[in-house]
């Protein structure tokens, strides 16, 4: 089973348009810092599923049939915005699988095109893709929102984006067996406040200590976290590290 982080910004991405802070000035002169929208794509055996799509290309990074479906954490534009261009191909039908969201993104619902959102998943339901175990975790954000625990091939990954901290039930889940990794929403440096749709850092290392993840590799970074980085990395625990785009676990 293998992991690729598509994108792993958060929704203003990096670097951000107009700022001049040292992450983003670092960003805008080397491509390697630069975070797209929070993605990613799961592969095990003959399956290939995309992890959201909010990434705008979408149709020229992944010709028509080489992915078996999309796996929605939720519809936020920064999330869902490849679909509004992605559903007007032809020829082929694409199933979307997410939590059922009466609002959705825009008029999807209204003309899906080659997008099929008829078999939303409910909370803490398993569906079996080939050798790929896929199962809804709730999360706590401001829209219907859920992570995927990804099960396979003696493997066992759960990608949590967008969220504050964990609903009790779903670090029960996690915890049931080992969890090899944990991806997980950390846009923020430490914040003097409790944040709201979002973790910070401290809330971020709070979910991978309580799911018992062997490795926690954070996600939906955004240039505020990058700047603090560049001070302070050395301070994140060892079996913590921060994804970048591109990357493969």
């Amino acid at each position: 089973m293998r992991l690729t982080l598509l994108g792993t910004g958060d929704a203003r991405q990096v670097p951000v348009y107009g700022c001049e802070c040292a992450a983003c000035t670092l960003a805008r002169s080397d491509e390697r810092l630069r975070r797209r929208e929070c993605s990613a794509l799961i592969e095990c055996g003959d399956q290939r599923w995309l992890i959201d799509s909010g990434l705008t290309d979408l149709t020229e990074r992944f010709p028509p049939r080489s992915f078996n479906g999309i796996l929605q954490t939720h519809y936020h534009a920064d999330h869902a915005q490849g679909l509004l261009h992605l559903r007007w191909g032809q020829g082929l039908i694409i199933p979307v699988h997410g939590p059922a969201d009466p609002e959705g993104l825009s008029d999807l619902y209204k003309h899906p095109g080659i997008l099929d959102f008829s078999q939303p998943f409910a909370e803490f339901e398993t569906r079996q893709f080939g050798e790929l175990t896929v199962t809804a975790l709730p999360l706590q954000h401001s829209k219907p929102t859920f992570g995927y625990l990804l099960q396979g091939q003696g493997r066992r990954l759960a990608y949590l984006t967008d969220t504050t901290g964990l609903p009790p039930a779903t670090v029960d889940w996690l915890r049931r067996e080992p969890l090899d990794v944990l991806v997980i929403d950390c846009s923020m440096p430490p914040q003097p406040q409790a944040p709201r749709n979002h973790n910070d850092l401290t809330l971020a290392l709070q979910c991978i200590d309580a799911c018992g993840a062997e490795l926690g590799v954070l996600t939906h970074v955004g240039h505020t976290l990058d700047a603090w980085l560049l001070q302070h990395r050395a301070e994140l625990p060892p079996q913590v590290t921060v994804g970048w785009d591109g990357r493969v676990l």
